[in-house]
């Protein structure tokens, strides 16, 4: 029997943020991303500190990397941008080794234990009134020491969260559209090998409402490989097994955009990126604090 963690536990931690996404908890602070604000910004426990404004990226994933910088994903223009800590930038990528653009925009990116580094291309979001009809998901690769992002998987369903199994032998991608969360094999130099459906969320868990963007949204995976998923317009986080069973639901009462999530300090709490109405423009929100029940 799945067990639903109770909402009167959740407080709000950060307050008015347009797009909330990508949160990571270093050293103590809370860092995350605004798509709408174009912002990346760091919480201190008391304050909130914008750290990069780089108008037209829509700042929408970030990952730390093993130099002790950022990685955003930029979900409007299609980029990857290098940051220092304090939110410089240091590089930019617009384009793969090919020298393909980024069409779609880069959605989330997540660093392995190699220091190598994958990112998700998602496509073009449309209204919950339009179906969409875009099949350009794609998942790229940089190995430690490279320079150049190439692509090693293709023709996803709109390409969103990635994670790697604490055991560095698997990449788990979430699909959006299809409710659907993969996963692909990894090889010894980075590259993809099987893909197989690893969970389908409708399966697990009755959808809240009918919707093409019902799906899994980012995610983060616990030392134990548990996967903690963002369900967008679901208003919820689910915990799943690492043989994809439903553990846990997590509701969230801020709102129905839940889009993603952070462990805190000795993962004793979860901090969740929420949305308050997935149909805002503006994408109002907040970051919630929840207790992460096992």
């Amino acid at each position: 029997m799945v067990a639903t963690s109770a909402c009167a536990a959740e407080t709000t931690v950060v307050s008015d943020v347009l797009g909330a996404e990508g949160p990571l908890y270093v050293a103590g602070n809370l860092y995350y991303v605004g798509w709408v604000s174009n912002t990346l910004s760091r919480w201190d426990g008391k304050t909130s500190t914008v750290l990069n404004e780089t108008p037209d990226c829509g700042h929408n994933g970030l990952a730390l990397t093993k130099h002790e910088t950022f990685l955003i994903a930029c979900s409007d223009h299609g980029a990857i941008l290098e940051v220092d800590m304090q939110g410089k930038q240091l590089r930019r990528w617009d384009a793969d080794s090919n020298g393909k653009p980024f069409d779609g925009g880069i959605n989330d990116i997540v660093v392995a234990a190699s220091g190598g580094a994958y990112a998700t291309i998602f496509g073009k979001y449309t209204n919950n009134t339009e179906p969409p009809t875009l099949v350009i998901g794609r998942v790229l690769f940089l190995a430690a020491g490279s320079q150049k992002w190439v692509e090693v998987a293709g023709d996803l369903n709109y390409a969103n969260g990635i994670g790697v199994s604490p055991d560095q032998k698997t990449l788990y991608v979430s699909e959006t559209v299809g409710n659907c969360i993969l996963k692909f094999s990894i090889n010894d130099d980075g590259s993809l090998g099987k893909r197989s459906n690893f969970a389908f969320l409708n399966l697990l868990v009755k959808n809240k409402i009918e919707s093409w963007w019902l799906g899994p949204d980012s995610m983060k995976i616990d030392p134990k490989g548990n996967i903690y998923v963002a369900q967008w317009t679901g208003g919820k986080v689910l915990k799943l097994s690492p043989d994809g069973k439903l553990l846990r639901i997590f509701k969230i009462k801020a709102g129905e955009g839940t889009t993603n999530v952070a462990f805190g300090e000795g993962g004793k709490d979860l901090y969740v990126t929420v949305v308050k109405n997935p149909n805002d423009p503006k994408a109002r929100g907040s970051i919630v604090k929840i207790p992460n029940v096992d």
